[in-house]
């Protein structure tokens, strides 16, 4: 029996006790704030926030080998650990209230991260409300939202390739990381199941389809990544097709791309899928360019290109995201229903850099573009600026403020209220103080509601296995 239908064979028994506790936890979670739950003038309100510290950490293969001594007194490596870090995506988890998150490359780079291990895990937010709430963050079981001691096997999945779809070398295929014979040996686990690495991928965004199958964007690609919702790779990696042609490259590719002569690039580095949305019906995605085209005349043009799931390939349809003058990437992508989705826009800046942060949120339509292919949008939450009137995060203000410089995941969570976190980068920090970031988990309650499709998702009878 399959990995997959021994689960489905679980869920069918567990669904009616999974449901009461999932009842049991929302009702636990305390009463919806229906007065005092707007700032001033229609302001966005922190409604829930929940830390979770920078040293929070997996067993897995040693990390961080090759990423300096570490930073703020976080030592590295990190010996037989790998960081829970970084977060770069997040979806519903098993039970209402836990959520699925994905980590990205590890520690930065290609050139850091072959020992960092690309995961998904499973937790639950207990969040601090104005009528309660611890504010941890604790680790659950991934395929059944159960509480866990620690971020153990049980808590996540492993992106891996055991059937050798991707088309290049992985790091499991070295005898040396990097090989280079005066690196350390690739760990036995990573070669015997062929665990993907930050070295291979540096995957930055996550979706599931209709079938719940998993799909993961790229930027060393850029790629699109399919895998099962066990995190087993089913095909070869898609490459984006060049559809401006402006450069005469077929493709669209980072310096990173697999064989590519150095220097025909006609993508920066880091500037991959950092967005992929969903349509409501699991059979549309939207991979969003981090960054412009190098031959773009219009440095300010992010493209928006849709992918068929059915058929496993581009449409050949894209639209263009506007960057504000302010503005230099965005974070994330997500989708509220057909035709409108949320993006994350930001600058580098932060509470401690003399660049001040741009962070906020906007709506856009696909429906609605101009004569030039960009879609409309509209200022959804300006991050730098939230109602805070029970200070939530206990620093003494009203006004909640997130300037930490990558803020890469935003889910709908029901049409007033938003669920956003931040990629702390660890070991790196000055996000808000000279020191490693830690990760913040915010719910947010929206002024106006969103137009929110009421049947997103595959929902939690198909994730215990009635529905996939």
């Amino acid at each position: 029996m399959s990995l997959i239908t021994s689960l489905r064979v679980q869920g069918r028994a567990l669904s009616a006790i999974a449901l009461a506790c999932g009842l049991a936890a929302s009702a636990c979670a305390g009463p919806a704030d229906k007065h005092g739950s707007h700032g001033a003038g229609g302001q966005p309100t922190l409604e829930g926030f929940a830390l979770m510290p920078a040293n929070t950490f997996a067993d897995g293969p040693t990390s961080g080998q090759f990423a300096g001594p570490g930073q703020f007194g976080h030592v590295l490596p990190l010996v037989n650990k790998q960081p829970v870090q970084g977060l770069s995506a997040v979806l519903t988890g098993p039970l209402p209230g836990t959520f699925r998150v994905m980590t990205d490359n590890g520690f930065g780079t290609q050139a850091n991260s072959a020992d960092a291990l690309l995961r998904v895990y499973t937790l639950r937010p207990d969040f601090k409300t104005k009528h309660g709430g611890s504010g941890t963050v604790k680790p659950v079981s991934h395929w059944f939202g159960w509480p866990l001691k620690g971020f153990d096997a049980s808590s996540r999945i492993t992106l891996r390739d055991p059937d050798r779809k991707l088309s290049f070398p992985l790091v499991a295929d070295s005898t040396h990381y990097y090989n280079v014979d005066a690196n350390p040996l690739v760990d036995a686990t990573i070669k015997a199941h062929r665990l993907l690495t930050g070295a291979d991928l540096d995957i930055e965004a996550m979706r599931r389809d209709k079938r719940g199958n998993l799909w993961f964007g790229d930027e060393f690609g850029p790629f699109l990544v399919k895998t099962d919702a066990t995190g087993k790779v089913l095909r070869r990696e898609i490459p984006l097709p060049n559809f401006r042609g402006a450069d005469g490259n077929a493709l669209v590719q980072s310096p990173q791309y697999p064989g590519i002569t150095p220097g025909t690039n006609n993508l920066r580095g880091s500037n991959g899928f950092e967005g992929l949305a969903i349509n409501p019906a699991g059979d549309t995605l939207y991979a969003m360019l981090e960054g412009p085209l190098i031959p773009d005349t219009n440095q300010k043009r992010l493209l928006i290109n849709e992918f068929s799931i059915d058929q496993e390939r581009y449409t050949g349809r894209t639209f263009a995201y506007r960057l504000e003058a302010q503005g230099t990437n965005i974070g994330d992508m997500t989708a509220v229903n057909a035709h409108e989705y949320l993006v994350i826009e930001r600058n580098g800046g932060t509470a401690t850099t003399a660049l001040a942060p741009f962070k906020k949120i906007y709506k856009i339509d696909l429906r609605l573009v101009d004569a030039e292919g960009f879609v409309k949008k509209t200022e959804l939450v300006d991050l730098m600026n939230i109602a805070d009137p029970h200070d939530l995060n206990g620093d003494g203000s009203t006004t909640f403020t997130f300037p930490y410089v990558t803020i890469e995941d935003v889910l709908v969570l029901d049409a007033r209220t938003l669920l956003v976190i931040n990629d702390n980068n660890y070991p790196g920090g000055g996000g808000r103080a000279q020191a490693s970031d830690n990760t913040e988990f915010l719910r947010i309650r929206l002024d106006k509601p969103l137009d929110v499709d009421k049947g997103r998702g595959p929902g939690l009878l198909a994730w215990l296995g009635l529905g996939w």
